[in-house]
């Protein structure tokens, strides 16, 4: 057995563990980092130094002060030049012979011509001035000579003293003599500082017109915020607009584009000019680059405004002061004038201010309304104002359809005939019926005998898309909705539309987001006041407000959404648009609720009292007398013809096709006549309601 094998019956202590042997490995040193060249720092000192703000601010100021200088000088050379040769004239004459206005080119060339025979006169003179300088001179110093010997032998004789003579003569020579010694003193400095004030001079001539590229420029000139408008800036604008026929037109005036643009005059928040383009330049070619325009002088888009006015190759131009169309305007006369009411015939409602920042009033006089635009834009409150000025005429009667449904036109019950609030099909029907409902009163009013007036009737829809887009059907298949012939809500808007206006019954309509879906083009085409807040696309904006005014320059898809919230296009002859124009933006007075249901307080205590019907009974069983005490309300007496109208609009199929004669027959069989009050026949309350007292009384009996 070998000596190191140890026996296994043998106790022995069990071997050690080994021990841990840590081992250290040795990393050779890295190699030194690589030291940067130095032309690659240098390079980076440079280029930091050269992009650092600081560099670059001074580098523009540097730029800026020198470039004032050189054009300062070209702009006292070219002012120079232009006084004293007929170059001004020249251009001018070119100017108007561009914009083909002959007059004004004949006009320029008579100064012309008088400016170059005064030149030569001039010329001429100075041939002569020499020789009649020099005479003048000799005869003005004999004579000065002789005046101070005189004045010398005065003061001889005073003084007795003969050297007096010469004193005054000699007190000149010294004076003289003092002058040219000051003149020595002066005359180094004065040609050392004389170049530095000559081109201290230039400077400020180039400091004051900004003659310097714009990156050189300040900031706040950079920017031209708030620039006033003057007619260089807009022949620049226009110059830089990027059609190409204007600009060499604009270049062939030189300076004197601005024989194009009429006087530039102040219009409420803003300025107005016409510009009459040179040949070649269509106007469509201008109003296709509005936003361009606007930016060329420096506003945005919506402060800028292009219309046609009925002079050929003209725009007009509507510039606001800058950030003047983001502030309100003011409360409506509505609100602040208490005693205010309306006249329907003659009257305006006050809607809110145009542009120039005068009252924008419209006339409701038998003219169909729509107003469209976007979601929350404005559309209920615009609409639902000349329905509160409306109010305030008595005579005036309200269907009212609102199908949103949220309480906008809440204040009006107790003032309006019927009131319908909902957005459900159910709320559609009713609309639709209470529509019908005033197309048989029409029908009513047409078959009136010649000369019969009739009290103005109002039947408006708020929110008319949902009417149109009703996918309901009566029990004989013919839908609410739609714009087919069998369509109910439609073809009943398009008999009001037909012949309503002729006989006072008027059909107002607000909608959203305008599509030949929502909105068929013969009921938009039948409105003769059509306004729009902010639309998405030009098409909307002609199925708002037709192809001549969006062509005239009306733009509401132009407005801003949101920001311009209230701000609408008027298409309509019922308010007053300027010359030449097709449309007028309004910016609409705000009316909140609280303030809509004190007009309409008042508006209320000018009436009788008025029962408002919330939804519309048909295919019942109706009693007239009953009927007839719901619709008088709480008013001590009707007129017969209104208790006629309201009956109507309660159940057109019963009441419809009534007459004076057919609501006699009911009365005077109840014993509650109707008579005259005022010289206008009337129902009394009192009666009809001791009738109908008594009548149920003898039911009652009876059947006991």
């Amino acid at each position: 057995m070998s000596e190191n094998v140890v026996p296994l019956h043998k106790h022995t202590n069990p071997p050690a563990e080994p021990a841990t042997v840590t081992t250290l490995t040795v990393v050779p040193d890295a190699p030194p980092a690589r030291p940067i060249p130095l032309w690659v720092r240098s390079g980076r000192a440079v280029k930091s130094a050269v992009t650092h703000e600081g560099t670059k601010t001074a580098v523009r100021a540097v730029a800026r002060h020198g470039l004032y200088t050189f054009n300062g000088g070209r702009i006292v050379a070219r002012r120079t030049w232009d006084g004293r040769t007929g170059s001004r004239y020249e251009r001018m004459i070119r100017a108007a012979e561009a914009a083909g206005n002959l007059e004004a080119a004949e006009e320029w060339e008579e100064r012309l011509q008088r400016f170059r025979a005064a030149r030569h006169h001039r010329r001429m003179d100075l041939l002569h001035s020499p020789v009649d300088a020099a005479k003048g001179m000799a005869v003005g110093a004999g004579m000065s000579i002789g005046l101070l010997v005189a004045l010398g032998i005065v003061m001889a004789i005073s003084t007795e003293d003969v050297e007096h003579v010469i004193t005054p003569l000699s007190a000149t020579i010294d004076f003289i003599a003092l002058l040219i010694r000051i003149v020595q003193v002066v005359w180094g400095p004065a040609l050392t500082i004389g170049p530095f004030l000559a081109l201290l001079a230039l400077w400020s001539v180039g400091r004051k017109q900004h003659a310097a590229p714009a990156w050189a420029l300040p900031a706040n000139v950079r920017s031209g915020e708030g620039e006033p408008i003057t007619p260089s800036i807009v022949v620049k604008a226009l110059r830089d607009l990027g059609v190409p026929a204007l600009t060499r037109a604009i270049k062939e005036m030189g300076d004197a584009g601005a024989s194009m643009l009429g006087p530039i005059t102040i219009a409420g928040c803003g300025v107005e000019v016409d510009v009459t383009l040179p040949s070649g330049v269509s106007t469509n070619e201008v109003q296709n680059r509005r936003r361009k325009l606007a930016e060329n002088l420096t506003r945005h888009e919506h402060e800028v405004f292009i219309t046609i006015p009925t002079a050929a190759r003209t725009v007009r131009l509507w510039i606001a002061d800058s950030g003047a169309l983001d502030e309100p305007i003011g409360p409506s006369p509505l609100v602040t004038d208490e005693t205010m009411t309306a006249d329907y015939t003659k009257g305006k409602a006050p809607w809110g201010q145009d542009l120039r920042g005068d009252a924008a009033a419209l006339s409701l006089y038998q003219r169909h309304l729509l107003i469209t635009g976007l979601s929350n834009q404005g559309k209920t409150v615009a609409l639902r104002s000349l329905a509160l000025w409306l109010s305030l005429d008595r005579s005036v009667q309200f269907l009212m359809g609102d199908l949103k449904g949220v309480g906008d036109w809440a204040m009006f019950d107790g003032l309006a005939t019927t009131l319908i609030q909902g957005p459900t099909d159910e709320h559609v029907i009713q609309v639709t019926e209470m529509v019908e409902g005033a197309v048989d009163e029409m029908n009513r009013r047409i078959q009136a005998p010649p000369g019969t007036t009739f009290p103005p009737l109002i039947v408006l829809v708020d929110e008319a898309q949902v009417a149109f887009m009703c996918p309901a059907k009566d029990e004989d298949k013919r839908p609410y909705g739609g714009s087919k012939a069998n369509s109910r809500y439609f073809m009943a808007v398009r008999k009001i539309h037909n012949q309503g206006r002729a006989v006072n019954v008027l059909m107002w309509q607000g909608t959203q987001d305008p599509t030949n879906e929502n909105l068929p083009k013969l009921v938009r085409e039948g409105a003769h006041t059509r306004a729009s807040l902010a639309l998405g696309t030009e098409s909307q904006a002609r199925m708002a407000l037709g192809d001549k005014a969006v062509d005239g320059g009306a733009a509401p898809n132009l407005l801003r959404p949101g920001l311009d919230r209230g701000t609408l296009v008027v298409a309509s002859d019922g308010i007053t648009i300027p010359a030449g124009q097709s449309s007028i933006t309004v910016r609409t007075h705000y009316i909140d609720d609280d303030a809509a249901t004190a007009i309409t307080d008042r508006a209320k205590a000018l009436r009788d009292g008025v029962t408002t019907l919330h939804a519309i009974d048909r295919g019942a069983d109706h009693d007239p007398l009953a009927d007839i005490v719901a619709v008088i309300g709480d008013a001590p007496r009707v007129r017969t013809k209104d208790v006629l109208a309201r009956l109507a609009a309660r159940n057109a199929d019963a009441y419809g096709g009534w007459s004076f004669i057919d609501l006699k027959r009911v009365l005077d069989d109840a014993g509650a006549e109707p008579y005259k009050s005022d010289g206008v026949m009337v129902v009394s309350r009192d009666r009809v309601a001791r009738a109908l007292t008594n009548r149920d009384n003898e039911g009652s009996a009876s059947a006991d």
